[in-house]
């Protein structure tokens, strides 16, 4: 059996402890990714939406980087949004700087009506290098 080894970014240790999960989990080589989305450091929504989608990236980053990835290293991509007409183009713009070079991974992005105040929720998986 695989064991599961959980990764936690820098400073957001209390809020997954509160709610009882890991932002991420490597496993069999591969980096799966709990959902992200535009939190602050106290975890509440960032309420203007460009915002909060640029603050999913960085806090999606900030999990990856903790784990020894990077975006590079995603190998699935799922984005879900509240209100898609709205906010599909705020995630979409806010992906641009962290997206890199083509190859892009594959993208599925999913229409939802909630997310705990949230309106953009970014989920990966990564396959993890060799080094990490």
């Amino acid at each position: 059996m695989t064991k599961r080894e959980a990764v936690f970014p820098e400073g957001r240790q209390a809020l997954y402890d509160n709610f009882k999960y890991s932002p991420a989990v490597r496993s069999a080589g591969f980096l799966f990714v709990s959902g992200q989305v535009g939190s602050r450091e106290d975890g509440s929504p960032e309420p203007d939406l460009a915002k909060q989608a640029e603050l999913a990236f960085e806090n999606l980053n900030a999990v990856l980087d903790a784990a020894g990835c990077g975006f590079d290293d995603i190998v699935d991509f799922t984005v879900y949004l509240v209100d898609p007409e709205t906010t599909l183009p705020l995630a979409m713009a806010a992906r641009e700087k962290w997206w890199g070079e083509a190859p892009y991974p594959p993208l599925t992005g999913v229409g939802v009506t909630w997310l705990s105040g949230f309106s953009i929720e970014l989920k990966v998986t990564a396959k993890l290098p060799e080094n990490a």
